[in-house]
């Protein structure tokens, strides 16, 4: 019984390093794997991501490889609401006819409410409603108005979400354009005015978001509408095609 304890304590002995020696390589073997360190070979795609982001962003700042008040971790949002509205340019937009007669629009302004929708890392889908109203040179008696519901495709020059490493950053300014149309109502106060249904179409953008953080940001954008409708002005032909020319200016919400 002695003899049989004596060789059991032996071959635990001899075995120990091996044990150790398999845990050490196998810890170093799993963080080698698992984070992409600076000067290491990536191969997060073939070890299960269970802590995306957060695992990398602590192992990267305990290691001095990132600057704890630069990077973040960030959660991409599917959604997003926008608020804010809008100066008309003038020069760039029909003169109101009345009867032979044209005037420049001027104190002109539009507000606009939207909901939009990340289809990608590059597209999103908006859906808006807008009311423009327009006075006009030499016309203070007289103003018109018009009221849209419509909808937007946008694409972004650049990739919102940006994945490096195990962290995901975000960057902060987006350059994107627009294409879409809208449908509504318009009215010119005043006698003769040539009120009726409108088709915004083509209405179109190029502009840029600048987040400020994770989900708050602003949209400044340049906005065209071709207008399809009753004409622009008073005493004027029943069909005709305008153009209206903004600078808009709103809140971008994500959640």
């Amino acid at each position: 019984m002695k003899k049989i304890s004596c060789v059991y304590a032996l071959a635990m002995v001899v075995a120990m390093p091996a044990f150790a020696g398999y845990g050490n390589r196998s810890f170093v073997a799993e963080v080698s794997r698992g984070l992409d360190i600076v000067g290491a070979e990536s191969n997060v795609d073939t070890v299960p991501d269970t802590a995306p982001g957060e695992l990398g962003y602590d192992v990267y700042e305990s290691v001095g490889v990132v600057d704890s008040s630069k990077i973040r971790v960030f959660v991409p949002t599917n959604m997003y609401m926008r608020a804010g509205g809008g100066l008309n340019l003038g020069f760039a937009t029909s003169e109101a006819k009345v009867a032979s007669d044209k005037h420049i629009a001027e104190d002109s302004y539009a507000v606009q409410i939207g909901l939009g929708w990340n289809l990608s890392s590059y597209v999103r889908a908006e859906i808006d409603t807008q009311t423009s109203t327009f006075k006009f040179a030499d016309l203070r008696d007289f103003q018109a108005n018009y009221k849209t519901v419509g909808a937007t495709l946008y694409f972004d020059f650049a990739r919102r979400y940006v994945m490096d490493g195990d962290i995901t950053r975000m960057r902060h300014f987006v350059p994107f354009m627009g294409i879409g149309a809208a449908l509504g109502h318009y009215e010119f106060e005043g006698a003769d005015g040539a009120n009726g249904f409108v088709v915004a179409a083509p209405r179109a953008s190029l502009g840029f978001n600048i987040m400020f953080n994770e989900l708050i940001g602003i949209d400044i954008a340049y906005q065209y509408q071709m207008m399809i409708g009753n004409g622009f002005g008073w005493d004027t032909k029943h069909d005709g095609v305008d153009s209206i020319s903004n600078v808009m200016a709103s809140f971008r919400v994500n959640f």
